[in-house]
């Protein structure tokens, strides 16, 4: 039976909703990501070994870094940049929703219940690529509408490291980037994100096509591949997304966007570049396991310093 607009309408709002309240209670764990991604390390490595018994210096968990945030700025500090991050889900879903109907892209709900194996090769086809053209639509809207937000939200978290108050609201935060750095100041780190999801998007896309196609049958595997696709291609594509974080701190004047934290990075191919380098572009990939490495080119590198305590009292914002 088909599911009417209406109905798909609220499904929709509903899923979108649960995202939301998901995103809201998983923040913490993600607040500690992006510090790991832009590479702080304020808890020293300790000794230990590895699942097969070689010797080894691991960093904390994500449990333990969301710990030390909490010891320091208290519960209510583990939720720094909450605010920007929740309203650029909402922008971008919105936004994006709004263009794709503008093109005439609208949803595809309504033909969810059609059997594709009833379907020819050319009509799979053409549904595949229509598909696809909306979900390309919504991630290339939905990102740059919203990357503003998402420069707020890594600026805002990034300041923990140098206890500073520069970005304290969304409407303040938003002035003072206009003012120092321009229009061009809302879209630092903008590119390598595009290119990451636009990549994952069409790389898992054909894939889950071409695998769906010619070698599952079952219809009820088939609604795994696409899962499946899209967690390895995500997986590969992680890379960028630590890029632009780290980009996204560009131009700020915020002690984590300078030496010693982060050299002054002229664009992204030089974030990457120097990444890359000290093999650190899957920083934060890995929240469980985690084991100091001295960088690639300097072997002779000593573990990070443990990083001054603050008492709550210093963190006025």
């Amino acid at each position: 039976m088909s599911i009417s607009k209406e109905d798909a309408k609220r499904h929709s709002w509903a899923r979108f909703g649960m995202r939301l309240a998901l995103s809201t209670s998983c923040h913490p764990f993600e607040y500690a990501k992006v510090l790991i991604q832009i590479g702080y390390e304020p808890i020293p490595p300790r000794a230990t070994t590895t699942l097969f018994g070689r010797p080894a210096l691991a960093l904390p968990n994500v449990f333990q870094y969301v710990g030390y945030i909490k010891r320091i700025d208290g519960i209510t500090g583990c939720y720094r940049g909450l605010t920007p991050k929740l309203l650029g889900n909402i922008v971008s879903v919105l936004g994006s929703e709004k263009i794709a109907e503008h093109l005439g892209l609208g949803s595809c709900q309504e033909k969810e219940d059609i059997n594709e194996d009833e379907l020819s090769d050319l009509e799979r086809r053409k549904r595949f690529e229509k598909a696809l053209s909306r979900d390309m639509v919504l991630h290339l809207s939905g990102t740059i509408i919203s990357h503003p937000f998402q420069v707020i939200t890594v600026r805002m978290m990034a300041q923990f490291i140098g206890r500073e108050t520069k970005y304290c609201s969304v409407l303040g935060s938003l002035y003072a980037i206009y003012q120092e750095e321009g229009f061009a100041g809302f879209f630092n780190g903008l590119f390598p994100r595009l290119l990451g999801d636009v990549a994952c998007l069409l790389f898992a896309s054909a894939v889950t096509f071409i695998i769906n196609k010619h070698l599952v049958q079952d219809k009820e595997t088939r609604s795994y591949v696409g899962a499946i696709a899209t967690f390895i291609t995500s997986t590969i594509m992680y890379p960028f997304q630590v890029v632009s974080n780290c980009m996204a701190l560009a131009g700020s004047g915020l002690v984590a966007s300078k030496p010693p934290y982060m050299p002054v990075f002229n664009n992204w191919q030089d974030c990457w570049a120097h990444l890359k380098q000290r093999g650190e572009l899957k920083r934060g990939s890995s929240l469980l396991w985690r084991y100091w490495r001295p960088p690639a080119y300097d072997l002779g590198a000593l573990p990070p310093a443990p990083a001054p305590e603050f008492r709550k009292s210093d963190n006025k914002h």
